[in-house]
């Protein structure tokens, strides 16, 4: 994710690699207390994408307004992950 987030704003060298790192730790916690269960960012594309945006916001100083830029898309995965979540505690329950 590292690779992907200096590719995204365009950082070449590698001086800020643990802030860039500390930034994207802090936006996966994030995304997950959004969640509301531990998101997969290697394979589920919308926390990724949102976790790039996140970083950029953080980056830039201005990660006040990544919620109010990105409410529709943080309830959209907040409900999406509990349906899913919820089904599949059901699942088991069931077995």
């Amino acid at each position: 994710m590292l690779d992907e987030l200096k590719s995204r704003l365009r950082i070449t060298w590698n001086e800020e690699d643990e802030y860039l790192q500390k930034i994207i730790d802090r936006g996966k916690a994030y995304l997950n207390s959004k969640a509301g269960i531990e998101l997969d960012f290697d394979t589920h594309e919308i926390a990724q994408q949102l976790l790039l945006d996140y970083c950029r916001y953080d980056f830039n100083n201005s990660i006040e307004l990544f919620p109010v830029n990105f409410k529709n898309q943080l309830l959209e995965l907040s409900i999406n992950e509990g349906v899913r979540d919820h089904v599949e505690k059901n699942r088991e329950a069931d077995s």
